[in-house]
């Protein structure tokens, strides 16, 4: 049997299983696409777990995806694998900032450090989980910083400070003499050759004559 058919009776037995809880069911990419509501998430993976029939015995990643505009902010994205019937699943649950979500690390041990980086990175809580604290980035961090909000710059740099012989933190400071273009010539100001899109800056007095041919006496076309 095709993957693709295997996919297709994957989805047409999660319909029948669940029916309207499912709030959307697709096929593609090699996997099987699903959409719940939160209520169910705890009963929905714990169902993918232990029925043989799905038998997703791998939870190989969560994260989420920030969409600021939405009522319900965030999307947590689940993926898991069946060794055995070669089957993926893509699980989304859409959660509004506020709302804590259910940790299902009773169901799938790895889900710890996973929960942990979703919570790090989007500040979404997951109620239950055994140690809920931050994994990727520094004590004291503010923010999240895959949210859309957060800055790409972040809010504070850390250097280390050879005078108190340890790292320090220090608000962000971008210094702007390099940010004024006009996009006319990205080169401008880095050499001391004309280059095209330079005509309106004044010839340099050391022009090759190759390049004096093509711009002229006064540097332009």
């Amino acid at each position: 049997m095709s993957n693709n058919k295997k996919l297709k009776k994957l989805e047409d037995h999660l319909k029948k299983v669940f029916g309207k809880s499912l709030k959307n069911v697709s096929v593609g990419q090699d996997n099987v696409s699903v959409t719940i509501s939160l209520d169910i998430l705890k009963d929905f993976v714990r169902k993918m777990r232990e029925d043989p029939y799905f038998d997703f015995r791998v939870l190989v990643d969560i994260t989420a995806v920030d969409y600021p505009k939405r009522i319900k902010r965030f999307e947590l994205v689940y993926h898991f694998l069946s060794l055995r019937l070669n089957h993926r699943l893509r699980l989304k649950v859409p959660i509004a900032e506020d709302v804590i979500a259910p940790t299902i690390t009773d169901v799938y041990n790895c889900a710890n450090w996973l929960e942990r980086e979703v919570f790090d990175m989007f500040g979404i809580i997951f109620d239950g989980h055994p140690d809920l604290r931050r994994i990727l980035t520094d004590y004291g961090f503010e923010g999240h910083p895959l949210r859309k909000e957060f800055p790409v710059t972040g809010y504070v740099e850390l250097r280390y400070d050879q005078e108190k012989q340890k790292v320090v933190y220090e608000p962000v400071k971008l210094n702007q003499d390099f940010r004024t273009f006009d996009f006319v010539s990205p080169w401008e100001g880095m050499t001391d050759v004309m280059l095209p899109g330079d005509e309106k800056v004044v010839k340099p007095s050391t022009m090759p004559s190759s390049l004096e041919k093509q711009y002229g006496e006064g540097g332009g076309q």
